[in-house]
């Protein structure tokens, strides 16, 4: 039996997963948690063979809630489910230590599979995502796009400011100093070549990056 635990600050989502899992005999929904927090006090309550995460877990993100697991956890495989697509968000994810990464609009049957797979050690992409990471290493070509040119760090300052937050406002959610944030701003600016806050509300919001 595969004990799972899932992650997903809607309740109604974490319903529709139990359903989903109790429908499969060889898995089970071993617990959830609607934050960070309660993610990281259920992983150390007992052991699960695998972690279901969402990638926006309310105001932490994804990417850094998923190197503190892998830190604390380094054994514990996690599957990432996000309402972003594939080619935005998968291979950041993959290199920070994700097993594997599933869109939520996909059907159940997609979402049982990554989990078999997962747990049997190997890692799960959708065909199409698996050929993109194929085509990219035949070409020797890094990501394009100007988003991707940035650091873990960098990405999450430049999705908050992608919501019209202030650089005060991003250094108290994420417990920075003001200068902190105004450099990292300065770095996306640069590595993106986008005009100001404005530029990057534009450019989050048509790549849906929020």
């Amino acid at each position: 039996m595969i004990r799972i635990a899932v992650a997903d600050d809607h309740a109604v989502v974490r319903r529709g997963l139990r359903q989903i899992i109790a429908e499969a005999s060889d898995l089970e929904f071993a617990g959830e948690a609607g934050s960070a927090d309660e993610l990281l006090t259920l992983l150390r309550s007992r052991p699960f063979d695998l972690v279901v995460l969402d990638l926006m877990l309310g105001m932490r993100s994804g990417i850094d809630l998923l190197k503190h697991i892998k830190s604390e956890f380094p054994r514990l495989p996690v599957l990432i489910l996000s309402m972003h697509a594939e080619n935005v968000f998968a291979i950041r994810a993959l290199r920070a230590g994700a097993a594997g990464y599933v869109q939520k609009e996909e059907a159940a049957e997609e979402l049982l599979t990554a989990i078999r797979r997962i747990a049997s050690g190997k890692t799960y992409v959708s065909p199409a995502m698996a050929e993109r990471i194929a085509d990219d290493v035949a070409r020797g070509t890094e990501e394009a796009l100007p988003h991707e040119r940035l650091s873990d760090r960098e990405f999450e300052i430049f999705q908050l400011l992608g919501t019209g937050r202030s650089v005060t406002e991003i250094a108290n959610v994420l417990n920075l100093s003001v200068k902190t944030v105004s450099t990292h701003r300065m770095r996306i600016l640069e590595k993106t070549g986008l005009q100001g806050n404005a530029g990057i509300v534009e450019y989050v919001t048509s790549h849906r990056l929020r």
